[in-house]
């Protein structure tokens, strides 16, 4: 190859390397540009969560919901149980190891309430 190939040939490489270099620089600030969107609604997210917990009920109320979810589940016609987790159940029969957990659930939040 002549030197004028290849000086021509150096050239073409070097225009598309700059055309990709521009082109990754302007990925990489919308990059920067979309993280710094992200920042600020993460940090906005975290005020409102914040201000969302300073008024939350008691823990004593989020144990009382957490039966009431897990009985409505139970109710609906899925198990609870570590078992069957999720799997459809015979409404017209019980599953005894939901109903343990049912009853073990309200056990240890009754415990609390007496100081055992």
């Amino acid at each position: 190859m002549d030197p004028y190939s290849k000086l021509q040939r150096l050239q073409e490489t070097t225009e598309n390397m700059t055309k990709t270099i521009a082109s990754l620089e302007n990925d990489i600030l919308e990059t920067l540009k979309e993280n710094t969107e992200l920042k600020v609604e993460n940090q906005l997210l975290h005020e409102k969560l914040d201000k969302l917990t300073e008024n939350q009920p008691a823990p004593e109320t989020k144990t009382q919901s957490g039966l009431e979810s897990l009985k409505k589940i139970y109710d609906s016609g899925y198990h609870i149980c570590n078992m069957y987790y999720g799997s459809h159940r015979d409404p017209s029969a019980d599953c005894m190891f939901c109903l343990d957990i049912l009853d073990n659930f309200g056990e240890k939040k009754g415990r609390k309430k007496d100081g055992r």
